[in-house]
This record gives structure tokens, C-alpha cells and sequence, in this order.
């Protein structure tokens, strides 16, 4: 009597749907989706149409301006630059600590700077002609783009801008920039040393509408 031919085993693909559901599953809960953030700026708030508007004039010595065109070229005080952000990160700080023609606020801060700080007002501000002190209206770091204007180099020169501040904040409570930007205001001692690093001496940056 011939052997028939042996059947072979069949592969059940009855559960197939389901581990192929399971799998769909586990990738949608593990990968990682990016969000774009974009720029985190905290905007004032929008004018009270009740209050008066009133019109200030501050003198040029007291702004300290950044253009920057569409082909990425920069004008910083009038003149064409070509230094690094770093560069303008010391520009922007030496203009702040000018104390050219301080007030009497301005004079006060002076005093509560400490030793390293005051050798530096000395050996790179007292200009007549840069900023007066950095109080309020007294040193405005002014920066304006073009719509052609790279994101890379937008975002270099806030940084670089930012960057100065947090420097002055920091040298001002003789903490590294590092240490201050991770200063926790939730705690009460570095709460305090947060707000002794700034009194006086407000975030003074002005960003115009791009051309």
C-alpha cells in the first residue's frame, strides 16, 4: 500500500491581530514625540486704555542698539560687527556697568557692588557717552531683526543679551552664572539672594517688530 504524502503542521495565525494590536500598543506608549517650544518670551502686559500714555524720550547714550539685517549682518551702536556672541555678551555688560553719569540710585548700586565688580565699572565704564547707571530707562539693550533674519542668529543674540544680565546678577551675589541660573526660588535663602542680585537693576532688553 503506497505512503500517502505527510501533512505538514499549519501555523495558527488566529492570535496574529492581537500581538500585531499589542505591539501598535507598546510603540505608541514608549516612543517620544519632540514638541517644538520655539522662543519662551514673557510678553508685558497689554496697555491700560484708561491710563495715560506717556511720552518718554531717552537719550541715545542710553541705548544700546543691535540690528541685524536679512543677509545676517549686524550693526551694534552704528558700527558693523563681526566679533562673536561672545564678544557681544561683553559689549552688552560693559554698557550696563558704564555708570557714566550715575544717579543718585545709580550711585547707591555702585557702592553695594562688590570689590571684582567695581574694578571692572573702572577699568571699562565711566564713559560720558555710553549708559548713565543700570537702573530703570538708564541702560536699554535695544535689538531689532529683519524677516530674513536667520533663527540661529536671532536666538544668538538673546542669548548673548540674557547672558550679560546673568552675569551682572551673578558676579553681584559672587555666585557663578551657572550657579545663578539654578538658583531654586522656592527656597528662602536663595529667594533672597535671587532678588539681591537684581534690585536695582532690571532686565532692560527691548526686542522691535522685525522689518
Amino acid at each position: 500500500m503506497p505512503r500517502g504524502k505527510k501533512k505538514l503542521p499549519e501555523v495558527s495565525s488566529g492570535s496574529m491581530a492581537d500581538i500585531a494590536f499589542l505591539l501598535l500598543i507598546f510603540f505608541l506608549v514608549t516612543t517620544t514625540i519632540a514638541n517644538d517650544k520655539g522662543i519662551l518670551l514673557r510678553l508685558p502686559p497689554p496697555p491700560d486704555p484708561l491710563q495715560e500714555q506717556l511720552d518718554i524720550k531717552i537719550p541715545d547714550r542710553n541705548i544700546f542698539t543691535i540690528l541685524a539685517n536679512s543677509k545676517d549682518q549686524l550693526l551694534v551702536e552704528g558700527e558693523p560687527f563681526e566679533g562673536s556672541m561672545d564678544d557681544l555678551k561683553n559689549d552688552v555688560k560693559k554698557f550696563i556697568l558704564n555708570f557714566g553719569k550715575p544717579t543718585p540710585d545709580g550711585i547707591e548700586i555702585y557702592n553695594s557692588l562688590p570689590p571684582q565688580m567695581k574694578a571692572f565699572v573702572n577699568a571699562n565704564g565711566r564713559n560720558p557717552e555710553s549708559s548713565d547707571d543700570p537702573t530703570s530707562l538708564k541702560s536699554i539693550v535695544s535689538f531689532k531683526s529683519a524677516r530674513g533674519t536667520s533663527y540661529d542668529l536671532y536666538v544668538g543674540i538673546l542669548d548673548a543679551m540674557n547672558a550679560a544680565y546673568n552675569e551682572v546678577y551673578a558676579s553681584r551675589v559672587g555666585i557663578t552664572t551657572e550657579e545663578w541660573l539654578s538658583l531654586d526660588r522656592s527656597n528662602s535663602m536663595q529667594k533672597e539672594m535671587y532678588s539681591r542680585g537684581r534690585s536695582g537693576i532690571p532686565r532692560a532688553i527691548s526686542i522691535a517688530e522685525p522689518d
